[in-house]
């Protein structure tokens, strides 16, 4: 690998479910410490690493409906939901040496830090890992969206986004065999074709910011070290 990676500060959004495994709910610890083994490798190039977490595997506000909660109570649900994935994720990381903290867009003092942006920008420039939880603090809003604002709001070099598949695809390459992959990809064509490969807001925030969006497999060891150094399978989305 190169002595100096392409990009110096990059914030990570990994899904709820990716931490799931194949389990129906939860944290599957095996998947947990693999992909804390994939970050550890990034930090270790001495890349500032920054880290946002859903909450797809413990709830999802946008199903609280369904379910006769009223959607700003659910999504409320789903912001405490990251917190616990993100502090199991400190946990791992921290077993691993590696100085991290938990930030939150809802305070609760006896748990993590509250989200300050200049407290987050001084723990990076001190080397450590900050995990930025509980979304963005308001309901309506996804962790992706999350991501995007603290990707802007820390100065990032790139957003990250670990899926279940190598890049951006036309179709979902699981379902649809003749699914097209893309290995670039301005905002405004995610947008018009509709890729959902994030929500229209964090796409149109990392466009405003000139954020660039690395969609890569969380799955595959070393892709998030090679998508860092600028190499390997994944799709960039920029202008």
């Amino acid at each position: 690998m190169p002595s100096q990676p392409k990009y110096r500060r990059i914030l990570l959004k990994l899904s709820g479910e990716a931490l799931m495994g194949k389990k129906d709910f939860g944290l599957d610890s095996k998947i947990v410490e693999r992909i804390a083994n994939e970050i550890a490798v990034v930090y270790s190039l001495g890349v500032q690493v920054c880290l946002v977490i859903g909450a797809g595997n413990i709830f999802r506000g946008v199903a609280g409906p369904a379910a006769g909660i009223e959607r700003t109570s659910a999504d409320n649900m789903g912001m405490l939901a990251t917190v616990i994935n993100s502090l199991a994720m400190q946990s791992v990381l921290e077993s691993r040496n590696i100085s991290t903290r938990v930030l939150s867009a809802i305070p609760m003092a006896t748990v993590c830090e509250p989200y300050i942006r200049r407290r987050a920008v001084r723990h990076l420039d001190k080397g450590r890992l900050v995990i930025f939880a509980a979304g963005t603090g308001n309901p309506f809003f996804t962790t992706d969206t999350a991501a995007a604002l603290r990707a802007v709001e820390m100065e990032c070099n790139a957003l990250l986004k670990g899926t279940q598949v190598d890049g951006v695809y036309s179709d979902d390459p699981r379902k649809v065999s003749d699914a097209i992959r893309y290995e670039q990809l301005s905002y405004q064509s995610v947008l018009t074709q509709n890729l959902r490969v994030m929500d229209t807001s964090a796409i149109a925030l990392a466009r405003e910011n000139s954020v660039p969006i690395l969609v890569f497999s969380i799955h595959n060891s070393g892709a998030l070290a090679d998508a860092v150094n600028g190499k390997g399978a994944f799709t960039i989305i920029t202008e």
